[in-house]
């Protein structure tokens, strides 16, 4: 409150967007490190309770699993996929962003495209299986990974 207080008064100055040579504004990206924590504390969190829910309680046991892997990891990919999304939708952040500090936003506008967060979130999974889509970050000065290309979303820190 005393930020905001403060501002109003003039005694600091707002912070604005970061300006490019051409005049477009580029937020950065949120520190890898930080969306790692985030990553792993969203698979602790969301996906380890849906698969223990779909091998014992859906499917039965460990073996039936293990003989119907296609449909178990279909139901898994499937519940994951709508959980993360009304998250993203809602709110943008998961829990794991949430708690570090994180948050998804559109690179053009405020409200994240239906469209944009299902195509981050198969890239996502391809970039995962494929490991290619991982090490982009590595090689990139702005710190975007494959999916941030391609859905034009980017996770950057966010005081809430």
């Amino acid at each position: 409150m005393s930020r905001w207080r403060d501002i109003k008064q003039g005694k600091v100055e707002e912070q604005t967007e970061i300006m490019n040579e051409d005049n477009s504004s580029e937020t950065p990206c949120a520190p890898i490190l930080s969306r790692i924590k985030a990553f792993i504390t969203d698979t602790f969190l969301i996906t380890t309770p849906i698969l223990y829910i779909v091998i014992y309680l859906i499917m039965g046991s460990g073996e039936t699993f293990s003989q119907y892997r296609i449909e178990g990891w279909g139901l898994i990919i499937g519940i994951h996929f709508l959980i993360i999304l009304a998250f993203w939708l809602k709110t943008g952040q998961t829990p794991g962003m949430k708690a570090y500090g994180l948050k998804l936003i559109h690179n053009t506008k405020e409200k994240l495209p239906f469209f944009s967060l299902l195509l981050r979130y198969f890239i996502l999974l391809i970039s995962i299986i494929s490991i290619f889509g991982l090490f982009t970050v590595y090689f990139r000065k702005d710190n975007k990974t494959f999916q941030d290309i391609f859905s034009n979303t980017i996770i950057i820190e966010y005081d809430s």
